[in-house]
């Protein structure tokens, strides 16, 4: 009699190695009842069935985290703003702040972190420099951590389905990753179609001052080039933080088509600046203010919420090609992502920096408690 020759034979060999596979996993975890799952990194990770509390370690996968399921969230990485509040979860805001990685220096508060006891960590794949800070700090918590990868707006979609994977969200996680991969696709058409002469040139401009901007390849201006726009500083960043400084002089030179306001204080003056006004985008009105609620639509930090602030920049710079409408677009957005239900009113009021009141909607995504 021959072995090891035929199909059957063949199949039940994978099969024991799966089988083995999973259950050298599951020997490697605390919990009686678990999964194994691999994370971008490649690493084995042992979840609970049903994941009831998890801790992003930095902004991004604390919103991820929100968008997915927000009774999951264990607490918050940093303090709510007063804008913020306005757009999330009643219970969210009774939230402890256990910090996380993020920005310039910024740690987790570790011992707050054990004391609240999430059932898992998340971490978001950003730069090599902070994954190492986690990495090490993390190797000495005793509880599971997955790294997801957030580190462009394309990754989104398989974002999605990871982290509904990890948390037992399936369902939700589908909806929100064809939403996302639907947004991509479309702009990315659209853009093609475009021709190089007509892609307008972008300042993003930071700061009180308006003159602290970004190196074109940073993750901080991502949406300038997916849109069809083009960047005017063309330079490489020297850290993952930006936040570049420049000249008054060097703006004058870019004078760029279009403006990019990340500072509400700034774009109030801009206007009544002698030098800012020999800009062509200031001269043509084409200075817009970034939406933030409830987080920046476009950086600081980048979450979620650029998929709806594609959509709106590829209005701004090229509303021939694409006239959408933005109101009725982030009424769609909030609802889907935020459970949140929004007026014509209101959602204007949201593009124009606005706090309108709110009706949040019970279901499976974020609601009332």
């Amino acid at each position: 009699m021959k072995h090891g020759t035929g199909p059957r034979y063949v199949r039940r060999v994978i099969m024991c190695a799966v089988l083995s596979a999973v259950c050298a996993c599951l020997a490697s975890g605390p919990h009686l009842e678990a999964r194994c799952l691999t994370d971008i990194a490649g690493k084995r990770v042992v979840v609970p069935d049903y994941v009831r509390s998890a801790w992003g370690t930095s902004p991004p996968a604390t919103y991820l985290l929100y968008s997915l399921d927000p009774s999951v969230l264990a607490g918050l990485t940093t303090p709510l703003k007063g804008w913020e509040k306005a757009y999330l979860r009643r219970d969210m805001q009774k939230l402890p702040v256990l910090g996380g990685w993020y920005g310039q220096g910024n740690v987790p508060n570790i011992e707050m972190v054990l004391k609240v006891k999430p059932d898992i960590i998340v971490v978001p794949a950003l730069s090599a420099g902070a994954d190492a800070r986690t990495t090490k700090t993390l190797r000495n918590i005793p509880i599971p951590a997955i790294t997801v990868d957030v580190s462009k707006l394309s990754s989104y979609p398989d974002a999605f389905l990871y982290l509904g994977e990890a948390l037992g969200r399936k369902e939700r996680a589908e909806k929100l990753a064809e939403y996302a991969r639907k947004t991509i696709g479309n702009t990315e058409q659209i853009v093609r179609g475009i021709p190089e002469k007509n892609r307008v040139s972008v300042y993003y401009a930071e700061g009180e001052d308006g003159l602290t901007t970004e190196c074109h390849v940073s993750m901080h201006v991502e949406l300038i080039g997916l849109a069809g726009g083009k960047n005017v500083h063309r330079c490489v960043s020297k850290t993952n933080y930006g936040m570049d400084k420049v000249s008054m002089e060097q703006v004058l030179m870019y004078d760029p088509d279009v403006i990019l306001v990340f500072e509400r204080n700034f774009f109030k003056k801009v206007f009544l600046d002698a030098r800012w006004r020999q800009i062509k985008a200031v001269k043509n009105k084409r200075v817009y203010l970034i939406p933030r609620q409830p987080f920046n639509w476009f950086d600081r930090p980048p979450s979620f919420m650029r998929l709806l602030g594609l959509k709106w920049l590829l209005n701004v710079l090229h509303p021939d090609v694409y006239p959408v409408d933005i109101v009725k677009e982030t009424q769609i957005f909030f609802k889907l992502f935020l459970g949140v239900t929004l007026s014509q009113k209101e959602a204007g009021d949201i593009i124009q920096f606005q706090v309108p009141k709110l009706t949040f909607t019970a279901g499976p995504g974020p609601s009332t408690a």
